[in-house]
Formats: structure tokens, sequence, C-alpha cells
């Protein structure tokens, strides 16, 4: 039996309760936040053995095997670091850390005391993610990936998160070094990372505040990012953030020098590119049926898995926790391997400091143009 904690009890550790409580043989023996209330709530919803709102009474009273770490991304670091220096594995939440050398540092400290380290990047492990990631490794593209493109898309609306965000100057994600960007496209990058082979590829980013935003006043909150990734073996790949463009996709598109594969995550489709042509009328034809059989089969299998009650929403991270409980358990490999961890941090640096130098830049010319006047 794993014993099992998660420390931070907001939204998202009501998704990490319900599906640690479907997995055999793990239980929650204690749920933590430094807000009495807060913690208390979760105890009452997920029926956890006791809640703390001191991490330290946790590690040393509750003794738990696993710690999911469900906090705002500042203090991950410091978080997972005292739970493996409490001999804990430890499931982060994404973003994994704020910068790429604190994520060496976990994993390399976590490496060192013979401990497991996983990232909440569950995206990567639902139903038709998964089989994506078998199609690629069994040569469906003709290879590794040639280019891709990852969409990830957010929806400025009034309510929840978002209208938080906006409505409130001092809320927790403007004060990340990446703002909305830094706490939401790891997801996106982190589909790209897995095809990397290059521990530093060349990062191009380009962020602006939407036209959207701007009239509503805001200056400082990056909604829009456009990125180009690529290594020097000839891989490429684009990354598209906004919270404008509709639909608002959650879109993986890989290609081969043979096929392509088209990963949809809002409609949990995936759909195969044939690369060669048909000649003449037959390609206005044989594709358009080729794809509408592939829509009927796609939904057609989302039904069954539906009716088989493994359809939920968050079905991707009850694999990703299962998956990870059971390396614990049988001292495999983990996962997510950690180079794509270290490799989504890199990246996600990478955009984040040239945003940062392109507002700088910005804001010396405004300067020198005020003082020219």
């Amino acid at each position: 039996m794993l014993n099992v904690a998660i420390v931070g009890c907001g939204k998202i550790a009501d998704d990490h309760s319900e599906q640690i409580k479907r997995i055999k043989g793990s239980r929650i023996v204690g749920v933590c936040d430094r807000e009495p209330l807060m913690a208390r709530q979760l105890f009452l919803r997920s029926g956890a053995q006791r809640y703390f709102h001191d991490l330290e009474s946790l590690l040393s009273e509750a003794r738990p095997d696993v710690v999911h770490i469900t906090t705002p991304p500042q203090s991950h670091f410091s978080i997972a670091r005292a739970c493996l220096e409490a001999g804990c594995h430890v499931y982060v939440e994404k973003p994994f850390t704020l910068y790429e050398h604190e994520a060496r540092e976990l994993l390399a400290f976590a490496d060192v005391r013979r401990l497991k380290v996983t990232a909440g990047h569950d995206d990567q492990f639902r139903h038709s993610a998964r089989l994506m990631r078998e199609l690629i490794q069994s040569g469906y593209l003709g290879g590794p990936p040639v280019h891709m493109e990852s969409h990830f898309c957010y929806e400025l609306g009034s309510g929840g998160f978002a209208g938080a965000l906006m409505n409130d100057k001092n809320y927790w994600v403007r004060k990340l070094p990446g703002g909305l960007l830094h706490n939401t496209i790891s997801h996106g990058i982190a589909r790209i990372a897995e095809h990397l082979t290059s521990g530093s590829p060349h990062v191009m980013a380009h962020g602006f505040i939407s036209p959207f935003l701007q009239s509503r006043g805001e200056t400082k909150l990056v909604d829009e990012l456009r990125v180009i990734i690529s290594e020097e073996q000839g891989t490429t790949a684009y990354f598209t953030f906004s919270s404008q463009m509709r639909p608002s996709l959650h879109q993986f598109r890989a290609y081969g020098n043979k096929n392509g594969l088209v990963l949809d995550q809002d409609q949990e489709t995936l759909t195969k590119l044939r690369g060669q042509r048909y000649t003449s009328y037959a390609e206005k034809f044989i594709p358009p049926l080729t794809m509408a059989k592939q829509d009927l089969s796609n939904g057609i299998t989302n039904v069954r898995r539906f009716l088989q009650r493994d359809f939920h929403m968050k079905s991707g991270m009850k694999y990703l926790i299962e998956s990870f409980y059971d390396s614990i358990v049988s001292d495999t490999s983990v996962p997510i391997p950690y180079r794509e961890i270290i490799l989504t941090a890199h990246i996600m640096d990478r955009i984040f400091s040239q945003l940062q130098a392109s507002s700088e830049s910005a804001l010396a010319r405004c300067e020198l143009e005020a003082t020219l006047r």
C-alpha cells in the first residue's frame, strides 16, 4: 500500500485526489495547505486520513511514500526538495519548476537519494496521445518527426481562474517570470520536447499583448506567443499559444518523411495523414472519404470508452499517476524521462528570457524617445 499526501489544496488538488482514489493499492494519508480552511475542505472532500497546515508536520506525522505538489509554481522547488529530503517520491504539477537549473537540481538530488520524480504533464497520457506515441515509435512517420506543430490555447473568460487573473493585479500568476504563459504552456512544450534529440535546441520566441487585453488597459500580461524551435540535424517545431484565436486549439501535429499524424486533445481524436498523393482526380475523392472514415472510427471509439467508464476528463492524469506509482513499487523507469522534464524547462527558460529582453528593449526605446521629445 502506497501512502500518498497532497500539498496544496486548491482546485487542481481535487483532480489529484479523485484519480488517486481510483488507483488500487494507494491511500491518501494526509493533505496540507498553509490555509487551514483549505486543508480541512479538501480533507472532507477527499476522504484523507488527516489534514495539516504545516509541511513539516505532514512529513513527520503522516509519513507519506509519495507527495503530490499542487501549490503555485513559485513553491514547487522548495517543497519538492523538502519532500525528497524526507525520503518521499514526488509528483510535481506543471510547470515543474520556475527555472531549468532548479529542475536539474531536483532530479539530480532524487537520483542521489534513489527516489522517483515526475511532472504533471498528464495530457501526454490521454488515450489518443498514447496511441500517437505508439504509432511514432512503430515507425508510422517513417522515422523521427521532421516537423512538429503544437497549439495550446487558453480562453480568457470572466469567471474562475481567468477572472481572478484579469481583475487582480497582484494575482500569483502575474508574479511568475513568464506570467500567464509560465502557468500554461508546459503541456504544449512538453509534447515537442518528447521528440527532440538535442539537449539545447535553438529557440526563437515572439510574444505580445493581444489587442483585446490592450483595450482593457492591460500593459504587462502577454497572452499571445509564437515560437520556432529547431535542431542542427534539421528537426523543426512551431509552438503557438493564443487567448484569442478560435477555435481554441489544443492540438499536436507530427510530420515524418513518410506520413503524418494529428492529435486533437479537445475532440480526443487521432488522425493519420497519408504522405503520398493519389494520382489525378483520385486525390479529390479518396482522401475526403478516408478522413470521414477516420472521424467515424474516432467517434465510435470515444463512445465505447465512455460506456466502459474509461473516458473521464482526467483519464490522462490517472494513467500518469498509476504509471508513476508502478515505477515506484516495481523500481522501473518513470513514465516521463527526466531529459524531457529538463528540456521542457530549458525551452521555457529560453522563451521567457527572450520575452524579457524584448520587453526591456521596448521600454528603453520608449524612454529614449521621451527624452528626445
